[in-house]
């Protein structure tokens, strides 16, 4: 019986070149898609895959935050992130999430199938550019975690990721739909946030967020040069 498998990524193009792939293979059978974090979530709750094929790069709840929420509710589906970028940032935070592999777009079919099945078998799998490029560092000693900046240390995971959103435009509503939260849940973490942050408007929060590097978008949804 093949591994079931669910596509994520905003491309439709994409999906449909890994779907090739994977029909031509016959080990492994696409059983969902979804173009966004939030439905990859709601999906894989539903048909609770073998393996997820997850975008990092979503807008909105993003590929590391569906990968987190994804394990959070079925620990048996197993998560492959795929990006266009190898940055220390991007591979530390998609293992931490729990992911079991991390491949590069620019990988070959090859490389993306051995992926797969070692992943769906149990196993850990990194493109080679990306763990040849993180030995050296190890090697070097100059592996550095990066910790929360101080202005938001005494903000929780979940208020960060919530911050995040509302800094890239997102209403309340919005976010409790993607992170599956009550409304008054969601305006709880905004005034909490506030409070502790010490500002009183979205615009002042947004600005934390943007100076502080835990997003790329402002609210206009156009990319900043100081994101990660």
């Amino acid at each position: 019986m093949p591994y079931q498998v669910l596509l994520v990524d905003d491309h439709k193009i994409l999906r449909d070149g890994i779907k090739a792939i994977l029909r031509a293979d016959g080990d492994f059978e696409v059983v969902g898609e979804a173009d966004n974090g939030t439905d990859a979530v709601h999906l894989a709750r539903k048909l609770n895959p073998d393996v997820v094929v997850m975008d990092i790069g979503l807008q909105g709840l993003n590929g590391v935050e569906a990968t987190t929420e994804i394990l959070r509710h079925s620990a048996d589906s197993k998560v492959i992130i795929l990006s266009m970028y190898d940055d220390e940032h991007s591979v530390v935070s998609a293992i931490r999430s729990g992911a079991r592999a991390f491949v590069l777009k620019k990988a070959s079919d090859g490389d993306l199938v051995d992926a797969l099945r070692t992943v769906a078998k149990g196993g850990f799998y990194m493109s080679p550019q990306v763990s040849e490029k993180l030995l050296v560092r190890i090697q070097r000693g100059d592996l550095e975690h990066k910790p929360v900046p101080s202005m938001l240390e005494g903000l929780s995971p979940r208020e960060l990721q919530v911050l995040r959103l509302v800094a890239e435009g997102k209403t309340s509503k919005e976010i409790a739909v993607m992170l599956d939260l009550g409304l008054q849940t969601v305006r709880s973490y905004r005034k909490t946030m506030m409070k502790k942050l010490s500002v009183n408007n979205v615009a002042s929060l947004t600005q934390l967020a943007l100076s502080a590097g835990i997003t790329r978008f402002g609210a206009s949804g156009e990319a900043t040069p100081s994101g990660v």
